[in-house]
């Protein structure tokens, strides 16, 4: 709690203690009748400027300011009002009630705000570089891109980079909501506002400070709250009318049905219908309305950041609330983006898949190399990386990686000879193709059906295969075809599961567009379940079919799913982006609505269905603050509603409101 909670809560329990004193006590036995009116307001006075002096100071301020109608205003004259007619108790009553519901207001702002600040708790304060010998503490914002700054336990990751040396586990759990420590050694990639929990670690920073992970978070969550969604900019255009016409009107209910009893003869009883008017006063304050609304709003966008789902703004929760039609990317958002080796068949002999991840694990036997008699698995997969070994390709560095894997499980005979480099000379890529090279004499060629025809004439029988679970590459040794290598690009864990919680939360069509061959986007939606998929898409096509999805979509929201950089026009088009915030390119996460910090597209329906708890909240208080005032506003101009009934209409209602809107908070298990 806050010193200004703490101070804020001391004024109501001793305003409330000395109220309840002045009630309980005979004080008319005590004090002579002569002066007793005068002592019974004074001593009432106390109570009411201990609870209230903030309240009258704000209404003052705004009169100066020109700012009259507000909620302090409202109160202001309520209350002196009802002090004025000698309704002491409920006078001081209705401005207790009100700081009360301005703590329970505070103190579910500040829940929401801890949220928040646990991200800001994400900002590096230094980062450590050696400079003689020395570690030294430099600002973030001076560090260069390729510098090498050290980490160690206990500390935070200033900078995105690279591990060049050490080994250690890092929390990510402030940006990504996940508690479970991730392991990084060298050559992995570590994100800002991590915290290094265990051994020192070199990192060499990809980016500057200002272009971090960390500064973009921050950059993000500070700038959400500016974006108000349509029901926030209605209950301001509302209070902004509804204010000043209620004021009015309470003036007309006090001055008009006296004069009309003047005139016609009677008595006009101005007292009770100037008690009339301050109590409609009372119930008309829209604080229920003006406060849960943003709070909600707030809440919902923290609870949201705390579980690794940054949504920029309010209006993206409301637009999110509604999606009805989910397109997703594959490369990067439903696959890992990882090529991997996962079946290496050689030519005249029996194909034998290595199963699971790459090559790793089999220990296949050299049964001779003359082209005649076949490759061994090992063999074929070896020629392979050593022609690709100057190449940057995925492709080319799946290969690389899987014959790594595969040197690991050799016997030490086995890695000795392994562990003889190559002869590699004549390197030739070729565009749309494939790369040639000479491998200890050998003349190697590594590429697609159209290179092996080339190589082999067309004399080869070559088997044309497209295996939906990936892309087939081919191998040819002195003009000879070889064999070939099947590479695929893993799904994640969760793309299955992600579908099916998108349907389960009312979502009614799911489409794949991307940019692969069409047999390899047919295997992966039919293995995660996407309802439509179209392939071979370049970033223009993509737009197009978003475009017509949009046309089709009949009103409901679109919501587009992507992570590379030619996924940001897509992004800006749909009415609500996600990004992949930790593989995502900087334009697919500035494009982007929504940015999933920890690329788990589990997380997509987890984004719909906090955003659809928030929105009901809101609406469920709007409803509910509307229909009991309206109710007690026409009680109280009947007469029939006394002050009470107002401060339970007015603040009642306003803590009812505030209490529900905290739910928004709660999304763990959403």
């Amino acid at each position: 709690m806050s010193k200004k909670q703490k101070n804020l809560l001391v004024r109501v329990i001793l305003a409330g203690v000395i109220m309840a004193l002045l009630v309980l006590l005979p004080l008319e036995r005590w004090v002579p009748a002569s002066i007793y009116p005068v002592v019974r307001f004074c001593l009432f006075l106390i109570p009411y400027l201990i609870v209230g002096c903030d309240i009258l100071r704000k209404a003052v301020k705004g009169i100066l300011n020109r700012q009259v109608f507000d909620e302090h205003f409202l109160m202001g004259i309520a209350t002196i009002g009802a002090m004025v007619l000698g309704e002491y108790t409920e006078g001081v009553a209705v401005m207790w009630f009100y700081q009360i519901g301005e703590l329970f207001q505070s103190y579910a702002v500040g829940k929401s705000r801890q949220n928040i600040s646990a991200l800001m708790d994400i900002r590096p304060d230094y980062a450590n570089v050696m400079e003689d010998g020395e570690l030294v503490k430099v600002d973030p914002d001076d560090v260069e891109i390729g510098t090498v700054i050290y980490v160690q336990p206990g500390e935070k990751v200033p900078i995105d980079g690279n591990v060049v040396d050490g080994e250690s586990s890092v929390d990510t759990s402030a940006l990504t909501g996940e508690s479970v420590p991730v392991h990084v050694g060298v050559g992995s990639s570590v994100i800002s506002g991590s915290v290094n929990l265990s051994g020192l670690l070199q990192i060499e920073t990809t980016c500057e400070f200002d272009e971090s992970t960390a500064s973009k978070i921050l950059d993000l969550v500070e700038n959400a709250t500016s974006r108000k969604a349509r029901s926030e900019q209605f209950i301001t255009k509302f209070a902004r009318v509804y204010t000043p016409a209620v004021c009015y009107s309470a003036l007309a209910l006090a001055v008009l049905p006296p004069l009309v009893r003047l005139v016609l003869g009677m008595s006009p009883m101005w007292s009770d219908w100037i008690y009339r008017a301050l109590t409609f006063l009372v119930i008309s304050c829209p604080c229920a309305i003006v406060v849960s609304i943003p709070l909600s709003f707030f809440g919902g966008i923290g609870g949201a950041s705390r579980e690794g789902i940054l949504i920029k703004g309010s209006n993206y929760m409301e637009t999110l609330a509604s999606v009805r039609t989910v397109v997703f990317d594959k490369t990067g958002t439903m696959t890992k983006g990882n090529f991997e080796v996962v079946e290496v068949r050689p030519a005249e002999r029996k194909a034998e898949s290595t199963g699971g991840k790459g090559t790793a694990g089999q220990k296949a036997e050299s049964t001779g190399s003359d082209g005649k008699a076949g490759f061994s698995e090992r063999e074929l997969l070896h020629l392979a990386a050593a022609a690709e070994s100057y190449s940057t390709h995925p492709i080319a560095e799946s290969l690389r990686r899987a014959e790594k894997e595969l040197q690991k499980d050799l016997d030490e005979s086995q890695a000795v000879q392994a562990e003889t480099a190559d002869e590699i000379s004549d390197v030739m890529e070729i565009a749309g193709r494939g790369v040639t090279a000479r491998v200890d004499g050998r003349s190697v060629a590594v590429g697609n059906h159209m290179l092996m025809n080339e190589i082999t004439d067309g004399a080869a029988d070559i088997p044309a295969v497209e295996s939906g679970a990936g892309t087939t590459i081919y191998v040819a040794v002195d003009g000879a075809f070889a064999g070939s290598i099947l590479i695929a690009d893993e799904l994640k864990e969760t793309a299955k599961d992600a579908v099916t919680a998108l349907k389960m939360a009312g979502v009614a069509k799911t489409v794949m567009l991307t940019g692969d061959v069409k047999p390899v986007a047919e295997y992966v939606a039919s293995e995660i379940g996407v309802d439509e998929v179209y392939a071979g898409l370049m970033p223009a096509d993509k737009v197009s079919h978003v475009e017509q999805l949009l046309g089709a979509a009949g009103g409901e929201a679109l919501a587009f799913v992507g992570d590379g950089i030619n996924d940001a026009p897509v992004l800006a088009r749909a009415d609500i982006g996600i990004a992949m915030g930790a593989l995502g390119s900087d334009a697919a996460i500035e494009a982007a609505d929504v940015v999933l910090m920890d690329d788990d597209p589990l997380k997509i329906a987890k984004a719909i269905r906090i955003a659809r708890k928030c929105i009901r909240i809101v609406y469920e208080n709007i409803w509910f603050a509307i229909g009991v005032k309206l109710l007690c506003l026409l009680l109280g101009a009947l007469g029939i509603a006394n002050m009470w009934l107002a401060i339970f209409a007015d603040v009642g209602v306003m803590v009812l409101c505030v209490l529900n809107a905290i739910r928004c908070l709660a999304v763990k298990r959403v």
